[in-house]
């Protein structure tokens, strides 16, 4: 049986459709197509800079059986910031897409096909000369003049290409004509047997079930799919074809077929701008519940609650929580879920800072994007990071993980107001997650972005004193 290589596009698709989602609607996409075994999910070239490297950054360390594809244009002034952004990554790949049709070209290089070779040629072997395993995908092939595509073909391998997709960009082929350009296209380039041939079909008139089974047909080795992506051939139709006739067509996929349908059901959700959370973190939903406290609940009931809420507790701790929570309840009727939470990011597991803060500049405004510089201090040096974000606590929070070089799951923020008038102090609760454990921090100001930070420090003063104990 061949194996058969999924490559998932969905990232990089949801990116140059210009899509609304945020920082940890991508990082839970990833982690979803990782559960799900692809072996290759495709990411957006880094074209926002430091954002989308920080973003390869933190996907990096949450998988080590998948291959973290970063695409790349055809120009190498965008190499350095390529490398950087999947060295990381366990199974790195550099992507290139080359454009091989006379229209694409035309308006996208403004190149002749003799530049437009040499070009496919020295990127790719500059790629390479980084160490880092490559692919070229030749966009719109399906329509290019059958002699320059390979002759393109032949001048990627030749520098080093390991992989060469053909994608069907205009979507116009029908199976048996994908079937025939293939084996032709095989027949001339004979390269194409040492090397991974990959096809990315397209769904434009619904054929790309039918063309994905001409491509197994004619011994193509991967297939890039994606989830809620109406252009390109659809995973879950992957996952049936090589289910109902993989051993019929000497093919098997690493698919996790048992989890297939609610993993591409989630994403999907989430792509919809209907956030999904993960079926293993169900049991944090109960935290959003109606369930509340009074002063008639004792210890035992308090710790319940607190582990609905995701905190593991000392003993010491809980009973600071629960004192905390007496004097609480004794002037408040009925006590919240956030409430709740306050309680434990004020009261338990106060450790001494690793990090403290020294000053922050935020830019921001409704025709700019915000921007963030945070100077911390770490045993009395300055370190400083920068990022943009979608709004100044976003650019906030990615600065302060820009400095650690890692990225926490935010999974709430909160700010209330402490006094009352213009001049109201702001109290800022902050949970992050690291390892699947929950952290809070409380931080206070009367400038609300000030509270939000102090509370996101606190937080990951508590992940940095437990991790280095």
């Amino acid at each position: 049986m061949k194996k058969l290589a999924v490559a998932d596009a969905t990232l990089r698709a949801c990116a140059h459709a210009d899509s609304a989602l945020g920082f940890k609607e991508k990082i839970e996409i990833f982690k979803q197509l990782d559960r799900l075994c692809v072996d290759v999910i495709e990411t957006a070239p880094v074209s926002k800079g430091r954002p989308d490297v920080l973003f390869l950054h933190a996907i990096a360390p949450l998988t080590s059986k998948c291959v973290i594809s970063c695409a790349m244009p055809l120009d190498e002034s965008m190499l350095d910031l390529t490398v950087e952004a999947v060295r990381k990554a366990a199974k790195p790949r550099i992507n290139i897409f080359a454009p091989v049709s006379a229209v694409q070209m035309e308006y996208q290089c403004h190149k002749k096909p003799e530049a437009v070779l040499e070009k496919i040629a020295a990127v790719t072997a500059l790629v390479r000369e980084r160490g880092i395993e490559t692919e070229v995908s030749f966009t719109d092939a399906t329509r290019a003049e059958h002699d320059f595509l390979c002759a393109a073909v032949k001048a990627a391998i030749a520098a080093g290409a390991r992989i060469v997709t053909l994608c069907d960009t205009a979507g116009t082929m029908f199976p048996e004509e994908l079937y025939d350009f293939l084996s032709q296209l095989k027949k001339d380039v004979p390269e194409l047997s040492k090397v991974v041939l990959s096809v990315e079909c397209s769904d434009e008139i619904h054929l790309a079930s039918a063309c994905a089974l001409a491509c197994l047909r004619a011994g193509v080795s991967q297939l890039r799919t994606a989830v809620g992506v109406s252009e390109l051939l659809p995973l879950q139709v992957l996952a049936d074809l090589t289910k109902v006739r993989g051993e019929s067509l000497g093919v098997v996929a690493s698919l996790n077929r048992t989890a297939c349908a609610s993993i591409i059901a989630a994403v999907e959700e989430m792509i919809q701008g209907k956030f999904t959370i993960a079926p293993e973190r169900k049991a944090d939903a109960e935290r959003t519940g109606d369930w509340k406290l009074s002063s008639t609940d004792d210890m035992a009931a308090i710790g319940d609650a607190v582990k609905k809420l995701g905190y593991e507790l000392s003993a010491e701790d809980l009973g600071n929580v629960y004192k905390e929570f007496q004097r609480i309840s004794s002037k408040k009727e009925l006590v919240t879920p956030k409430d709740l939470d306050a309680i434990v990011a004020t009261t338990a597991v106060q450790v001494p800072p690793t990090y403290t803060l020294k000053n922050f500049v935020i830019t921001c405004g409704n025709t700019v994007t915000s921007m963030a510089h945070v100077v911390l201090l770490k045993n009395g040096e300055e370190v400083e990071g920068f990022s943009m974000g979608d709004g100044p606590i976003d650019a906030a929070f990615l600065s302060i993980e820009n400095i650690l070089g890692r990225h926490f799951e935010l999974d709430d923020f909160q700010i209330t107001a402490v006094t009352e008038g213009r001049e109201a102090v702001g109290s800022g609760v902050v949970r992050l997650r690291s390892n699947g454990k929950l952290y809070s921090g409380k931080g206070i100001s009367t400038d609300v972005i000030g509270a939000g930070i102090r509370a996101f420090i606190a937080a990951l003063n508590k992940i940095c004193y437990e991790e280095n104990s």
